[in-house]
């Protein structure tokens, strides 16, 4: 059935949910995972009310947690007996990424958790999982 699971974390309390459910699920499978995380694109430009030596160690922070949300995602599903790959992008559409990512990768499905904000918090914020589900032709499982 599923062989591939892609799941974009992005190191939050929410990317815990994703983690376990999608360990849970690709032991009942004999599926694989393939983690992955999508971090801003570094800026050519500096922010006029930092150095541009800041906004960098910003860009290596955000940089180095990704890694580790992937470090963390890798020990848990080996732990758990699941092969895992991982991988950092950085992109300006997250959507995008994780659809060519899922592609790229073959995988078969995708498992991203949402966070539930309802219409207006779409509104004001997006929904990068809306965004998947709409440019997607892959099955994706939506955790809450």
């Amino acid at each position: 059935m599923y062989r591939r699971i892609l799941v974009p974390i992005d190191g939050g309390e929410l990317s815990d949910r994703a983690i376990h459910a999608s360990i849970e699920l690709a032991l009942q499978l004999g599926a694989a995972i393939t983690g992955f995380v999508v971090g801003p694109v570094p800026s050519v430009f500096g922010r006029s009310h930092q150095p541009v030596d800041e906004e960098d160690a910003d860009q290596l922070t955000t940089t180095t947690s990704g890694h580790q949300a992937l470090a963390k995602f890798e020990s848990l599903a080996l732990a758990a007996g699941v092969t895992y790959e991982g991988y950092y992008h950085e992109g300006p559409r997250v959507d995008r990424a994780i659809i060519e990512v899922a592609e790229s990768h073959g995988c078969d499905l995708i498992v991203m958790v949402t966070h539930g904000r309802g219409a207006f918090g779409e509104f004001l914020y997006g929904s990068q999982t809306k965004a998947v589900l709409a440019g997607s032709r892959l099955p994706l499982l939506i955790l809450k």
